[in-house]
């Protein structure tokens, strides 16, 4: 095994193998005082259970939806992790506050990594300090896709043709996911019932997100042979993810 491949092994091994992607629906306004508490107060009081507080994003094309990521080394570990932080002093401390302003925060799955590149953060990537608050310029760029089921071959087809397109406009994957199939061991935080393949990629900014987007929309092969044959094979439109780290976003 190459050295990379040792490291992406070690990567999954250590912090993700099993992975929350959550999507909150805010009211309006209320983002930024989300973060504020997320950043400040919530992400190390995770940890400190035995989770790894991947990334917190804010979704560049809905100003009112919070994006977050986070990983259990296995189910065990989530369970556990899940009810000694929402059984705990920090959360009861400030769960009043983060509720607020929430109009839904069911918008969640359940994933297990498929690959994970150099850029994905791993337990020991480096952390702004609480009080920073500078944000970050970077995108990360990527896309939920809905399957019919989880033997429907998506996983090859997606290797051998979308990221190679993906590759060729500039959006080299980092991280590539699909649904855990398994009985939420956490019931009282819903899980979306559905079969996905998620990707992220990292963009240093805008302009660099907003060439790939064109590239990939002027290239021939993408939009006769590819995006067509993405279409037929889900069970409903693609979300497109458009994220700003957050200014304590690991993944960033």
């Amino acid at each position: 095994m190459t050295e990379r491949g040792r490291a992406e092994e070690k990567t999954m091994d250590e912090c993700c193998a099993v992975v929350d992607l959550r999507q909150y629906t805010l009211h309006p306004g209320q983002r930024d005082t989300l973060i504020d508490v997320f950043d400040e107060h919530l992400v190390e009081a995770q940890e400190a259970t035995g989770m790894h507080i991947v990334g917190q994003f804010r979704d560049l094309d809905d100003p009112d939806r919070f994006v977050w990521i986070r990983g259990f080394a296995d189910l065990p570990a989530r369970a556990a992790a899940l009810t000694a932080f929402y059984g705990g002093p920090v959360w009861r401390e400030h769960a009043a506050t983060a509720n607020r302003t929430m109009i839904d925060s069911d918008n969640a799955l359940l994933l297990k990594p498929l690959e994970l590149r150099d850029g994905y953060p791993r337990l020991d990537s480096p952390r702004a300090p609480i009080g920073t608050t500078g944000i970050p310029e970077s995108v990360i760029g990527g896309a939920v896709y809905h399957r019919g089921a989880p033997d429907d071959g998506f996983v090859e087809f997606f290797t051998d043709h979308v990221v190679p397109a993906l590759v060729a406009s500039g959006a080299e994957p980092v991280a590539v996911f699909e649904t855990l199939v398994a009985e939420n061991n956490f019931p009282a935080l819903p899980l979306r019932d559905e079969v996905v393949l998620a990707w992220f990629a990292r963009f240093p900014g805008a302009a660099a997100y907003d060439e790939h987007r064109r590239r990939l929309a002027a290239s021939p092969d993408w939009q006769r042979k590819v995006l067509p044959e993405l279409v037929c094979r889900s069970a409903k439109p693609a979300q497109e993810l458009r994220l700003r780290p957050t200014a304590r976003s690991q993944f960033s």
